[in-house]
């Protein structure tokens, strides 16, 4: 008569904590489910940043001059910028010499060089 008591007594408490046994189950695999797509997706992005790396440092000695330091670059560049400005001017026609015919350019005068 005890025990027909005891069970009775502990059926719910045996479903109840059969159903958290199940719950914390599915909690379990669908966790371990995520660690796996984690893993995978860190191992892809591992990859890929192996790739840039190598990329890195294919470009990196053509980037970086070994020899050259920073303040001969600057003055290259300077130099460069120079350069190319004085090529605009003469480009758009702001540096072009003017011949002088006796005092006043020819151009000035609108002499022409063709009849001379």
């Amino acid at each position: 008569l005890v025990r027909l008591a005891f069970m009775s007594d502990s059926k719910p408490d045996v479903a109840t904590k059969t159903a958290d046994v199940k719950g914390k189950t599915d909690k379990i695999t669908r966790q371990n489910e995520s660690i796996s797509q984690t893993r995978e997706a860190l191992a892809a992005t591992e990859k890929e940043l192996d790739a840039a790396q190598e990329y890195y440092e294919k470009l990196k000695p053509g980037c970086v001059s070994g020899g050259v330091n920073y303040g001969d670059r600057v003055k290259q560049r300077e130099d460069e910028v120079q350069s190319l400005k004085e090529a605009l001017k003469i480009l758009n026609g702001d540096d072009i010499p003017m011949p002088i015919e006796s005092g006043r350019s020819a151009y000035a005068t609108g002499a022409s060089h063709q009849g001379d």
